[in-house]
């Protein structure tokens, strides 16, 4: 894999230099100087692009493993209903891939329901086709979370179902922007140093929301997430 694809290096300077030095990372310095750099290049490049907007944006500023500073940039889910951009991180697990087992999957699951809402399928293979894809769904999204594998910073890897135990993963879970970089940063031999997350463009969901403003990792997908990777 290519590290320039995503890796954009800062303009070396003195100043730049400074306020690395005793840097570590730590999910509360989202404001660093370097954070709010980072985030000012990226948002200046989707200025000019209008049709992704109300989407949580990141980026990890990293020291590569010839000391290079830069940042990496990643979108959560998806952008413009495509899994890869240009100068953004991967997915962790790109489940848009031809001819892959969540497309047919989710080819299936259409298939039942035009069934069920025949008129000629009759109430009790109505009912048994309700079962059908309760069951099709839940092995579907099963299989799904078992290819999303993160590391840490030991090299170690879990999937999102070792991760979440007992408990069943939140739909969605693994595909926000914090874990994403921190994938990237690590399969690369980065070194993080500052996470930063900000919302851009209107939201369409939920007044929560506000355009241009900081947020820390969601709770209810990340910290369990986040909490092995920086083990």
């Amino acid at each position: 894999m290519n590290t320039a694809a995503a890796f954009r290096p800062f303009q070396t300077s003195l100043a730049v230099q400074q306020l690395a030095e005793g840097l570590t990372f730590s999910l509360d310095n989202a404001l660093h100087p370097l954070s709010l750099l980072a985030v000012s290049e990226l948002q200046l490049h989707l200025k000019h692009q209008q049709e992704w907007a109300g989407k949580m944006f990141g980026v990890l500023v990293v020291r590569t493993e010839t000391g290079e500073l830069g940042y990496l940039s990643a979108f959560s889910g998806k952008l413009a209903g495509e899994n890869h951009h240009e100068g953004f991180v991967p997915p962790v697990f790109d489940g848009l891939v031809d001819g892959g087992f969540v497309n047919e999957g989710m080819t299936k699951l259409t298939r039942i329901n035009e069934e069920i809402n025949s008129p000629e399928t009759d109430a009790v293979q109505v009912e048994l086709l309700k079962v059908l894809r309760k069951d099709h769904s839940t092995s579907l999204q099963y299989r799904i979370f078992e290819q999303y594998h993160f590391l840490n910073k030991l090299g170690e890897s879990k999937s999102l179902i070792e991760i979440f135990g007992d408990r069943n993963p939140p739909a969605g879970a693994g595909e926000c922007a914090g874990p994403k970089l921190l994938q990237y940063a690590y399969q690369h031999k980065m070194e993080p140093l500052a996470l930063a997350e900000f919302w851009w463009g209107s939201s369409t969901r939920s007044d929560h929301w506000k355009h241009g403003e900081f947020y820390a990792p969601c709770r209810e997908k990340c910290s369990s997430i986040l909490a092995h990777m920086l083990s």
